[in-house]
């Protein structure tokens, strides 16, 4: 069934555990699908739908228990999988996800991160050393990490990529700027933070023409 979910769907799932989260952390324990719609700006209808791809959580006249819809969300999400995670650059982009990203809470574990520059060697990220890229082999082979965040210049991206594959990477979050397609056994989302930003200067333009 969840395979003929689609990805506007489950993109809208870590919106909803974290709008869940924030409830929780104040204290209230069930919301009816009107209220959850009006905090998040969006409709009753979709929350509706959206939950219903899974079978459905809420109960008509009581609405949803948040503990137990957060609890169903990361389940499906595989957040309590703890995948066992890497970054790949450890210049300011890799240092800040390093160091602000809440792994454990998203489904991650991060155990080493790594730099071509050899003078960054032995120091800390987050509590961890940082490897020179030399050991990715040997690291991945004994460690065998699932997942590789890369902050890496566009130009090393493709090579590198390939290097993960072979060594047995099953995900790439990828902020190279580079787009890796399709890649046999392995599952990537490119970020690319300056789409993000051209999107925003698209909306910013329209509302400005529209006054």
């Amino acid at each position: 069934m969840r395979d003929n979910i689609s990805m506007s769907v489950i993109r809208r799932l870590p919106r909803y555990y974290r709008f869940l989260g924030d409830l929780e952390r104040q204290g209230i324990t069930r919301i009816s699908s009107k209220a959850l719609a009006e905090k998040m700006g969006v409709g009753a209808s979709q929350i509706r739908q959206d939950l219903n791809c899974f079978g459905g959580f809420g109960q008509q006249g009581y609405g949803y228990n948040i503990p137990s819809l957060k609890e169903q969300i990361a389940e499906i999400l595989g957040i309590p999988n703890k995948y066992d995670c890497i970054i790949i650059g450890a210049g300011n982009l890799g240092r800040a996800i390093a160091t602000h990203m809440n792994f454990e809470e998203r489904g991650f574990r991060l155990t080493a991160v790594f730099d071509q520059n050899e003078s960054l060697a032995g120091k800390l990220v987050s509590g961890l050393p940082i490897r020179h890229i030399s050991g990715l082999d040997d690291y991945c082979r004994s460690e065998k990490p699932t997942v590789a965040m890369l902050c890496v210049p566009r130009s090393a991206a493709e090579s590198l990529g390939h290097q993960l594959v072979r060594l047995g990477i099953k995900g790439i979050w990828n902020f190279t700027h580079y787009d890796f397609g399709e890649m046999d056994g392995v599952v990537v989302e490119n970020v690319h933070l300056g789409d993000s930003m051209m999107t925003l200067c698209y909306n910013v333009t329209r509302n400005l023409e529209e006054k």
